[in-house]
């Protein structure tokens, strides 16, 4: 498997480049601050910390948003990251707006990806209440092995204003998060969306982080052939195919929604 991982020096650029990245967004807006949702993850812990170090733990605010199939572990971590950074930060249970929608629309409660996907509207939907009230910018979390992979929900956990680590792969991610001081059982635990019960984002996807960014920075964003990967990373054509399905089905998700072209005079 390749080393995507950075120089110590390489480190400490990306980590200076993300963090004036963020001050000059939120300065070029106009915005006071910033709002954030904890997950507990990794991805979410390394912004918060990357982006009290850009503007200071008074103009981060944190949303901890749990349902009822978000692992009370996760939400404790999303917890402990904010009191460790001294964010303010308030927890919403958004079950009760699923609920809601349900009973709008009950035709789709037995279906576990709409609903899932539900929840990660609702939390944009949160984020952006507050950040319109406070006058702040909804920060991302969302990293580069996601966003290649489609592993997003449209209109969700990519509802936000910039994507500070939008450029890093996982194992990069997981890299700076150790660097920054985000906690080793948070970098280290098995990654989830937390949509519905029991989910894993590499069980969802049927790859693991380390061998998809592999693929997509050897293959679908780098020079070589599907072949060629496969006997650089000793892996299944099946695997080097998956990737590139997922890649491929995904497209619409990296890009404005389509309009038609003008038509012939």
């Amino acid at each position: 498997m390749i080393d995507l991982r950075f120089s110590e020096s390489e480190l400490e650029a990306r980590r200076e480049n993300i963090t004036s990245f963020i001050a000059d967004t939120v300065d070029t807006a106009g915005a006071d601050g910033a709002v954030l949702g904890l997950s507990g993850g990794v991805d979410s812990s390394l912004v918060a910390h990357l982006t009290v170090e850009a503007l200071g733990e008074d103009a981060l605010y944190g949303l901890v948003m749990p349902g009822t199939v978000s692992s009370d572990d996760n939400m404790s971590d999303a917890e402990r990251v904010a009191e460790k950074l001294g964010i303010d930060y308030d927890v919403v249970e958004i079950e009760p707006v699923v609920d809601t929608l349900l009973d709008a629309y009950p035709d789709a409660a037995g279906d576990e990806v709409a609903v899932g996907n539900s929840r990660a509207r609702v939390r944009a939907v949160l984020n952006y209440l507050v950040a319109n009230h406070e006058n702040r910018l909804v920060l991302g979390t969302g990293n580069r092995s996601e966003a290649m992979a489609g592993y997003f929900t449209k209109y969700g956990d990519q509802a936000v204003d910039c994507n500070p680590i939008g450029n890093l792969y996982k194992a990069q991610v997981r890299q700076l998060a150790t660097a920054v001081g985000v906690p080793e059982g948070i970098v280290t635990k098995p990654p989830t969306a937390g949509l519905w019960a029991d989910q894993t984002d590499e069980g969802e996807m049927g790859v693991g982080y380390d061998t998809l960014d592999a693929i997509l920075a050897l293959h679908i964003e780098g020079p070589l052939s599907a072949d060629s990967t496969r006997r650089e990373l000793g892996v299944e054509e099946a695997t080097i195919e998956r990737v590139r399905e997922l890649y491929r089905q995904s497209a619409h998700k990296r890009s404005m929604p389509p309009a038609p072209d003008e038509p012939a005079p």
